[in-house]
């Protein structure tokens, strides 16, 4: 038969209970506290400049606005802020980085918009950003402030070709005598659109409406548009002419989702595919049929949604890439290694600064990531606990020649 245990052997229980509990949150914390100092010890040889900072609420968009500045904005449900940091001056400090000041991320203007952003991009030559909030194809536009205000305003809308899609508008703009930006939510759906009139200068006319996972201008007319199938159009917006289509690439896994992007200059100009099973494809514009060299990359491959992975070509470092979005850190690869045939590819560098140094409960992945467009070396990267980091990383393969 069983027996209750008296009043006092129950308090001893609990006690003891108790103290396990304890003892195993301090254990825990002594973990992580070791961890945490063996990464700071490793990134005093790793990095050359490693920034943290802390937004109230995570990102998924990291946008240059300036060479020092970027603007970055939430995505939860409800009210979001968006707002503009100024990155530490001491970042920039090419001596005596210690006497210098200023340390920390600054929020130099701001501004507040109704719903999530989802997709950001600053139309160069202008104080604008433009937006999309993933529920409908129609952008948001704002002014950034300036001189006379640290106000980001809401100025007006461009209504989307596709009213409601799911997954939202990508947005890219590039350098023309007239701001415009270029949009769409599948491939039947891009258009060109004047920024201030809200005239279509372009339609992107497809016999297809594959959703989209990005799109990139590779000259001031000349675009790339990245399907979630791995199919590419290129196009050029001085001619009506059809677009160039290249078709998915062989892949192995099922229901893959592919993300694109391209590296700068018609002449040079190379198309990078990455899939969610970390199949990696690079295609030269002038043969999209061919494949210049595959990979298969160290990745946690893992159910993705479209806007968690990034995939960017480095701007001022040959052959390098970024990949973000599949766990809590941001790879660096070094394509030029890479053959026609496939093979495994172990990263140059990893940031792990996010998932190391974050005190969440909660498993941290990395939301975004963004090159520098002047600093070979250095990159911006968000995560789901709402931290930032820039960091100028080390390359240890030419440190040790």
């Amino acid at each position: 038969m069983n027996q209750e245990p008296a009043d006092g052997s129950t308090a001893a229980t609990k006690s003891c209970l108790l103290q396990e509990r304890e003892q195993t949150a301090d254990m825990e914390e002594t973990q992580f506290d070791d961890i945490l100092d063996d990464w700071f010890i490793e990134s005093l040889r790793t990095y050359k400049d490693l920034h943290e900072y802390h937004l109230e609420h995570p990102t998924q968009v990291i946008e240059w606005t300036s060479g020092k500045t970027v603007c970055v904005a939430g995505y939860a449900s409800s009210k979001n802020e968006i707002l503009e940091l100024r990155l530490p001056l001491k970042l920039f400090a090419d001596e005596n980085k210690g006497l210098c000041a200023e340390r920390d991320f600054k929020v130099i203007n701001g501004g507040l918009a109704d719903g999530p952003v989802r997709c950001l991009r600053h139309v160069p030559g202008t104080r604008c950003v433009v937006t999309n909030d993933g529920l409908s194809s129609d952008l948001q536009v704002w002014d950034l402030g300036g001189d006379d205000s640290d106000v980001i305003r809401r100025t007006g809308s461009i209504e989307g070709r596709r009213r409601f899609s799911e997954g939202g508008s990508r947005i890219a703009a590039g350098l023309s005598s007239q701001p415009q930006v270029l949009h769409g939510a599948r491939s039947s759906d891009v258009q060109l659109t004047q920024l201030i009139s809200g005239q279509i200068l372009y339609k992107l006319e497809t016999d297809s409406a594959d959703p989209l996972s990005s799109l990139h201008f590779v000259s001031d007319a000349v675009f790339l548009t990245g399907c979630c199938n791995g199919k590419v159009y290129v196009a050029d917006t001085r001619t009506s002419a059809a677009p160039q289509i290249s078709p998915p690439p062989a892949s192995s896994g099922e229901s893959v989702l592919w993300w694109t992007d391209a590296s700068a200059g018609l002449s040079g100009c190379r198309i990078l595919r990455l899939s969610s099973s970390g199949q990696a494809v690079i295609s030269d514009l002038r043969n999209l049929g061919g494949a210049m060299s595959l990979a298969r990359l160290d990745i946690q491959t893992r159910r993705c949604n479209l806007d968690d992975v990034r995939v960017s070509w480095a701007p001022v470092l040959d052959d390098c890439i970024a990949v973000s979005g599949f766990g809590g850190a941001v790879q660096i690869y070094d394509t030029s290694l890479w053959k026609a045939e496939l093979q495994e590819a172990q990263p140059l560098f990893e940031h792990r600064g996010h998932a190391v140094s974050s005190e969440s409960d909660e498993c941290v992945c990395v939301t975004s990531h963004v090159w520098h467009p002047e600093r070979p070396r250095t990159l911006l990267s968000a995560a789901s606990d709402g931290s930032i980091h820039v960091w100028d990383w080390v390359d240890q393969s030419a440190a040790s020649c």
